[in-house]
């Protein structure tokens, strides 16, 4: 929807809310066209039902506010003493149109003075959980939302299994586009296979103010520009598009950033002509060929685990076993397999024949070997012709809801003839470390930045699904920072210190403030 679309929309909304109210704030000693006034409506709505005018935002929030409007319809209701339970049923039952039915052919007395809190404790229960379920949701929304790494793709830095928590505050929270949704889920409710959200209404993308930008390699999460899933059939066939906000999260480094001009030579990448430097603790890992003698007996295992190779993904080249392949190897653990008795070779494999799989599988380029390719920021133009336009074609359309047509050598944007193209929002590249083994923008393209979620920032929890009893946990891996210089460092033993200390001083403060009473 367009920003005009949704002042209709507001406009539309606020009609009905003064169409079935009026007669209510009248009888609350207001003026009837005070339920016509968009915004001063709700906040004397909240007097009339003796609620705190901070709910007001709450209404404004996506998602939230599907929880508080049928909040404010019970509590509107029993606000003129209608507190039996088949009231309370019909109103949510008629997304809030039995409201018309007490307004026009119902004695209104409003009740000024009513008790607020629950009549009994199942009211008071359910009370607590949608308070609860709403400062859930904030936080998951605009503050910090736990994620789970479900791929090798950024292995050393990022494990399977690693619970990771995602700073929404640091390159600024985006508002949910997608407005009617279930709390804290993303694209399907758990166990069901189903849908967690309608399409329609959509709100046009808006980000809060961020405390910082995307740097060159820090880890980032986003949504997957080109998700398409299986599990939702439409009647056209397998694909289903989902909203911006509901497409797969992914994470991976950011490598390109706006305006630069990228490369891979070799498996290198570059950027403006220069060798990308990787932070300490980034790994990067690459396919590599072994050579055996054939007569040397060799304890793979061992090595495996001296080497923390959790997915050698190891295979041999013919029956003679002479030639051993591994898709991910870093550079010091390819060192120290030349080391081994009965290891004649040890060469790092590098593509060389044209993949037209690689992004915009019009080149003769593959995931080793990639580019030159600019990555488009807010603002640039770049020549549009029809060798530049499978770089552009779908960011134009898909990204930047354009409408572009080409009739032979002639490429016309909105209608009219276009040898060139400014881009309304910055784009982003990125990769996973495992080098052979991450699809990534290789393969689909830029990141747009309304797709961006946000930045990992610690793992709370590492879960090793081949260890056992308590060694299924990677305890040196908990509350340890993600994004940074240096290696990884564990805070786990003061979060410890921390929650025992809490604890203590809350047991004496207790027993404090018991003696006191006395």
């Amino acid at each position: 929807m367009t920003l005009y679309s949704w002042f209709v929309f507001f406009l539309v909304i606020q009609l009905i809310h003064f169409l079935g109210t009026w007669k209510m704030y009248e009888s609350a000693g207001r003026k009837r066209w005070v339920a016509a006034v968009p915004i001063y409506n709700a906040i004397v709505l909240m007097k009339i039902i003796g609620r705190p005018t901070w709910w007001t935002v709450l209404l404004f929030i996506p998602v939230i506010n599907l929880i508080m409007f049928p909040v404010i319809w019970v509590e509107t209701l029993r606000s003129f003493g209608r507190r039996t339970t088949l009231d309370t049923v019909l109103v949510i039952a008629t997304f809030g149109f039995y409201l018309y039915y007490i307004n026009y052919t119902q004695p209104l007395n409003h009740v000024t003075d009513r008790k607020l809190s629950p009549d009994h404790k199942a009211a008071d229960t359910v009370s607590s959980l949608l308070f609860a379920v709403i400062v859930a949701t904030v936080v998951h929304t605009y503050f910090i939302q736990p994620f789970t790494i479900p791929t090798s793709s950024l292995e050393k830095s990022l494990l399977i299994g690693d619970f990771l928590f995602v700073s929404k505050v640091n390159y600024g929270a985006r508002v949910p586009m997608t407005t009617v949704a279930l709390p804290m889920v993303h694209d399907t409710i758990p166990l069901t296979k189903q849908k967690s959200y309608q399409k329609w209404p959509q709100l046009p993308y808006f980000r809060l103010p961020s405390i910082e930008d995307i740097k060159r390699n820090d880890i980032v999460v986003f949504n997957w520009p080109v998700d398409t899933v299986y599990k939702f059939r439409d009647k056209s066939g397998l694909r289903v598009d989902k909203p911006i906000d509901k497409k797969s999260n992914y994470v991976k480094r950011c490598v390109g950033l706006p305006g630069d001009n990228l490369s891979i030579k070799d498996g290198v990448v570059y950027i403006d002509g220069k060798a990308l430097v990787l932070p300490e603790r980034a790994r990067p890992q690459y396919s590599y060929k072994l050579a055996l003698d054939g007569k040397t007996p060799i304890d793979f295992e061992s090595l495996f685990k001296e080497l923390d190779i959790t997915d050698p993904a190891g295979f041999m080249d013919n029956e003679r076993r002479d030639t051993l392949y591994i898709s991910a190897l870093t550079k010091e653990a390819a060192a120290r397999f030349k080391q081994v008795a009965g290891i004649t070779a040890v060469t790092r494999i590098v593509s060389k024949e044209a993949e037209k799989s690689v992004f915009p599988h019009t080149q003769n380029w593959n995931q080793d070997n990639y580019g030159p390719i600019y990555i488009p920021q807010k603002g640039k133009t770049v020549a549009l012709n029809l060798q530049t336009l499978p770089f552009y074609k779908t960011l134009i359309t898909d990204y930047e809801n354009r409408e572009l047509k080409v009739n032979g050598t002639e490429i016309r944007i909105d209608g009219k003839v276009e040898t060139s193209y400014t881009f309304g929002q910055n784009y982003y590249w990125m990769m996973g470390d495992n080098r052979h083994n991450s699809e990534d923008s290789r393969y689909w393209g830029f990141v747009p930045e309304n797709h961006i979620v946000g930045k990992p920032v610690f793992i709370w929890m590492s879960w090793d699904t081949n260890g056992k009893g308590l060694n299924k946990i990677r305890w040196d891996r908990l509350f340890t920072t993600v994004n940074g210089e240096g290696q990884p460092q564990s805070y786990f033993k003061y979060f410890l210190i921390a929650l025992i200390a809490f604890f203590i001083g809350e047991y004496f403060w207790k027993k404090r403030k018991a003696k006191t009473e006395l």
